[in-house]
């Protein structure tokens, strides 16, 4: 098995959980951008620190694994599992945590619908 195998299959299930929440509605587009700042960093990061650890002589891989793509010192197939992380822990917490409110907005209180005299369902009960 290859590292390219590996992120195939890394990726793919990150990407699948994702297009899953996606397709429940609780994606939005404050989502998406949050997303992918967070990927930006972490590739910026990966960039720094691989090529750093790589430098110092911690660690090295077998070559004949690799696409053979490097940047830096760093191999592309590195900044693969970033991004696999950026796909998959937002999916889950959005999977995890969102309720939906009729046309699909999530309410800022974690659910609780407002009844229009300035509270909200979870007020009813008080």
């Amino acid at each position: 098995m290859t590292f390219l195998d590996l992120i195939l299959v890394f990726v793919g299930l990150a990407a699948a959980v994702l297009v899953a929440v996606a397709l429940t509605g609780r994606v939005r587009a404050r989502h998406t951008a949050a997303i992918a700042a967070a990927l930006a960093s972490l590739w910026v990061l990966t960039a720094v620190f691989d090529n750093v650890m790589i430098a110092a002589g911690l660690f090295d891989y077998g070559h004949d694994l690799l696409s053979g793509i490097y940047v830096g010192l760093a191999p592309i197939e590195d900044f693969a599992y970033p991004l696999g992380s950026a796909l998959l822990l937002p999916a889950v917490w959005l999977l995890l945590t969102g309720r939906r409110r009729r046309g699909g907005e999530r309410s800022p209180d974690g659910g609780a619908e407002p009844t229009g005299d300035g509270s909200s369902t979870a007020d009813a009960g008080r």
